[in-house]
């Protein structure tokens, strides 16, 4: 079958229930064939190279996953939509000259939120609504007053409102979803058996951020993966795992090695190789969820003193921030495919351990490369003559 947008969807999950085993193929593998370009050839020609051997499978996760991811991706629009209406109500505020986000770090704080439900309705008093200051603000009640004196028209309040509706609204969604996400990941565990391992202790104690769900996250992980637990890898949050399991399940069987893994998630270099000289290695541009998901992890790792934020550091030094991003995040993808696959119980060596086994590789070359023009390296603090290693 030929993946085109989402019609393919419905017809593959009634074969798929009927017991087919339906292969779905990347019509980009063939789309150079000409003379093919009515849908009932094109069929029959994708059915012809299937008997030969000549298409390979698309990737698409079991059907508990393929839910739960449907689940997820929904849940990020609604957050999306959310921002979108936030930006809106900025606007309108921005317009009245009422400069709120400039001390309010967050609008749909506990503080911007009291002080734009009293502005819809219908109180402008600077004074009075600055009383909504909730204790952790920053901002002092003269600068929230300053900040709140504006020209209140009547247009520019009629879409702060309507924003705000909808932004509730939104809200309202996003709990709905999450109830809905807790009760599917319950189901999906309730037919697995109990992890041979407990759930060890978080690695890094953190607040859950706002757009985050409102359940716990890495006891039903733990449990869905057979005792790993992926929040012990550096940069990978419990809802970052969980969106990125719902991308790509947990059976990493379905990719021979971490090189296929890498590949696909498209974090590899494309070698474009012609006349036996290579004229391109860069990355593949994709739209895959997970690689997404696995780039922002790594954006988080470059001030951190751990293994990998040294390893981001040090390639961010060399050939740029934007191809150490891709670096990283096929680091992770690499520990990730390891540790779902049993291979590893990820443990964070420090930034300093990284940095010196990184200086023991470059003395190692240097003692190498001194010893093949006739020199050796010698120690300025203490004299001694650094010999290289026998081959």
């Amino acid at each position: 079958m030929e993946a085109t947008g989402v019609y393919w969807i419905p017809l593959y999950e009634i074969l798929e229930a009927r017991g087919f085993d339906v292969v779905l193929v990347n019509a980009k593998h063939v789309k150079n064939v000409p003379g093919r370009k009515s849908d009932v050839l094109d069929c029959e020609w994708l059915r012809e190279l299937h008997s030969v051997g000549l298409l390979r499978g698309s990737f698409r996760p079991v059907d508990g996953i393929v839910a739960l991811r449907a689940y997820l991706r929904h849940r990020e629009t609604l957050v999306q939509t959310a921002g979108m209406h936030i930006q809106r109500m900025q606007k309108a505020l921005v317009q009245m000259n009422v400069q709120l986000p400039l001390v309010v770090s967050d609008i749909t704080g506990v503080t911007g939120l009291r002080i734009l439900r009293d502005i819809v309705a219908g109180r402008r008093d600077p004074h009075a609504l600055a009383q909504h200051r909730d204790g952790r603000c920053q901002a002092t009640h003269a600068e929230i007053v300053a900040a709140l004196t504006g020209n209140y028209r009547p247009e520019h309040l009629f879409v702060l409102q309507q924003n705000l509706e909808l932004f509730d609204a939104c809200q309202t969604q996003l709990a709905a979803c999450d109830r809905a996400i807790e009760t599917h990941v319950q189901v999906l565990t309730a037919t697995l058996e109990a992890p041979p391992t407990p759930l060890p202790a978080p690695r890094v104690t953190r607040k859950r951020a706002n757009h985050e769900p409102h359940f716990e996250i890495r006891t039903p992980l733990h449990h869905l993966t057979g005792g790993v637990d992926l929040t012990q890898i550096d940069g990978i949050a419990p809802y970052t795992a969980l969106k990125l399991l719902a991308e790509i399940g947990t059976d990493m069987h379905r990719w021979t090695t971490e090189k296929h893994f890498t590949s696909w998630l498209t974090l590899a270099p494309k070698n474009k190789v012609s006349g036996g000289r290579l004229i391109s290695s860069r990355t593949e541009r994709s739209a895959n969820r997970a690689a997404v998901i696995l780039r922002i992890a790594a954006m988080t790792l470059g001030r951190g003193q751990t293994a990998l934020g040294a390893f981001y550091r040090r390639v961010a030094g060399r050939i740029g921030k934007a191809q150490a991003i891709t670096a990283t995040a096929r680091k992770l993808a690499i520990l990730v495919y390891r540790a779902l696959k049993g291979e590893l119980v990820y443990r964070d060596p420090g930034a300093d351990a990284y940095d010196l086994q990184q200086r023991t590789r470059v003395l190692r070359r240097l003692r190498h490369r001194a010893a093949t023009l006739g020199f050796d390296l010698v120690n300025r603090d203490t004299g001694e003559i650094l010999h290289a290693a026998p081959a």
